[in-house]
């Protein structure tokens, strides 16, 4: 008896078609496979279903053809992927790329190139200069105090009219231009932040230094322009208590109203305590010299010639040190701070806000720079000018003027950043800001003046009343024995205050000394003073 077409020796029913048809299928099996065909109910019998391919089986040339093109497909796929792996990623266009050093996503743009030298943290993603961003950013500067200051920007053009139309109103004239003087440097501090965000931590930090000193430069070029030596003295001695003594004493007090006590790194409070204490050093040298040789030598001219060589030679000295410690601190061991500062930058309150606020472009940058820096130059002739006449009539003293009134006014940027970071809890960058301006103006700023005095042939030297130079050492003194444990708290900073206070009065209450600036009879006047009050 014949056997059923496609029925198998073993049972199957399944025929020769549907087995080429289930091994020869070129793809891999879905998820849903191809029912087997339709069968009757009779024994034997088979009825195609409607689905049913009717064309033949693929012959086994077709079958190694597939086989073939699938091999060479697979080929490419892998030269392909070994290609795109070995090739550079291409520009992020509407990605998220998630930063080394934190979590947060950056949004990248599409036509903007980014420079590798600009850090994430001042990357503005932007390009040129957009007058509207440019003005939103400036105005909401870095912090509260920062912004309050931008509403003194009317008074700017107020003094710089009022000094062609009332040249008599020396008053008017000076006060404008001394409040006139707040905006204007804070937008040199808010702009050196901004592009102290764009490099790295240490060389930022620098950088921001540099820039907010540049309105004591302009300030002491424009005095020393105007013969005003007395002044200068005052004021590079003045500088170095303020910010020594008025504004570390703030930040303390903001850091520690918030917490018990603050710690920072002795790495930064060391070295800058011993550059301090070197630099006071340094400067009470010429004084002393000359203090000392004043009641032996009878010859006065040729003790001031000594002491003006003196006093450059030691300039000289204290800038080739300053030179030093930048080299130290960006380069030879840069990686010692670079981890601090990047420690205290994760330290901030505000950390994850600040990485969300727009940024100022380099362009832009740069044009707040030149704009800030000419109206600082402008109103710092405007208030050098009226410094003589308001000391002869208003009984005002040039240690007053020097020590209280310049340097309040040529630091207030800077003084405003510090204190802003020690709010947030970011003592090291506070005090590497605090301690990098005392010493810039201490080893550069100061020297510099005498050195571009000596380039215009200006005889101006180093010698320091006593009073001066007494309360600098005490001072330093001071604050290097709250800086030894390595903690703040509010109590240290009004402690700072009250001795910026007490010197302030004393220098209110300071004789002026009217003789020839700079000349050997103002000199002979003051060790005559010397010896009646030591006699």
């Amino acid at each position: 008896m014949s056997r059923p077409r496609g029925r198998s020796s073993t049972g199957n029913r399944r025929s020769t078609d549907d087995r080429n048809y289930y091994t020869s299928s070129p793809g891999p099996p879905s998820s849903h496979p191809r029912p087997p065909p339709h069968r009757s109910r009779s024994r034997g019998a088979y009825e195609p279903a409607a689905y049913d391919d009717p064309s033949p089986p693929p012959s086994p040339q077709t079958l190694r053809e597939q086989r073939q093109r699938r091999q060479r497909r697979e080929s490419m796929r892998r030269s392909t992927s070994s290609r795109r792996a070995a090739a550079p990623p291409p520009p992020p266009r509407h990605v998220h790329e998630v930063a080394s050093d934190e979590s947060l996503p950056v949004h990248t743009h599409p036509g903007v190139k980014r420079y590798r030298w600009i850090q994430r943290a001042g990357e503005s993603y932007r390009t040129g200069f957009n007058p509207a961003k440019f003005f939103m950013i400036v105005l909401r500067s870095t912090s509260r105090l920062s912004m309050l200051c931008n509403f003194l920007w009317p008074i700017v053009p107020v003094a710089l009219a009022i000094r062609y139309a009332f040249p008599t109103h020396h008053i008017l004239i000076f006060a404008l231009s001394y409040v006139a003087m707040i905006p204007c440097a804070n937008l040199v501090g808010f702009s050196g932040t901004e592009l102290a965000r764009k490099l790295p931590h240490v060389f930022g930090v620098l950088v921001e230094v540099t820039l907010g000193s540049i309105v004591e430069i302009v300030l002491f070029m424009v005095l020393l322009s105007h013969d005003q030596f007395s002044v200068i003295k005052a004021a590079v001695l003045g500088s170095i208590l303020a910010t020594m003594l008025l504004c570390l004493g703030m930040c303390f007090i903001v850091g520690g109203a918030k917490r018990d006590e603050q710690g920072f790194s002795d790495a930064i409070s060391e070295t800058g305590s011993g550059l301090l204490l070197t630099a006071g050093v340094a400067l009470s040298v010429p004084s002393i010299f000359t203090h000392s040789l004043s009641s032996s030598i009878s010859d006065t001219e040729d003790l001031e010639h000594r002491t003006l060589q003196i006093s450059r030679a030691v300039s000289l000295c204290l800038i080739f040190a300053y030179i030093v410690y930048a080299y130290f601190q960006a380069h030879t061991h840069h990686g010692i701070f670079d981890a601090i500062f990047e420690d205290d930058e994760k330290q901030n309150e505000n950390y994850h806000e600040d990485k969300h606020k727009p940024r100022l472009t380099l362009t832009e940058v740069l044009i707040a720079l030149s704009v800030s820096l000419a109206l600082v130059t402008l109103i710092a002739i405007s208030l050098v000018k009226e410094i003589e006449p308001i000391v002869e009539d208003k009984g005002i003293s040039d240690p007053f003027m020097g020590l209280i009134m310049v340097p309040l006014v040529e630091k207030f940027a800077e003084h405003l950043g510090a204190i802003n970071e020690a709010y947030d809890n970011q003592m090291n960058f506070a005090l590497s800001h605090v301690l990098g301006a005392t010493i810039q103006t201490a080893l550069f700023n100061g020297p510099l003046t005498i050195i571009v005095a000596w380039c215009l042939h200006k005889e101006m030297d180093l010698t320091f009343v006593v009073f001066d130079i007494a309360m600098l050492l005490l001072s330093i003194i001071t604050v290097g024995g709250f800086l030894r444990d390595q903690k703040s708290n509010y109590l240290e900073g009004i402690l700072c205050i009250t001795l910026y206070i007490s010197i302030a009065m004393a220098a209110f209450f300071y004789p002026n000394l009217h003789a020839t600036e700079g000349t050997g009879e103002a000199e002979a006047e003051h060790r005559r003073m010397l010896a009646m009050m030591m006699g």
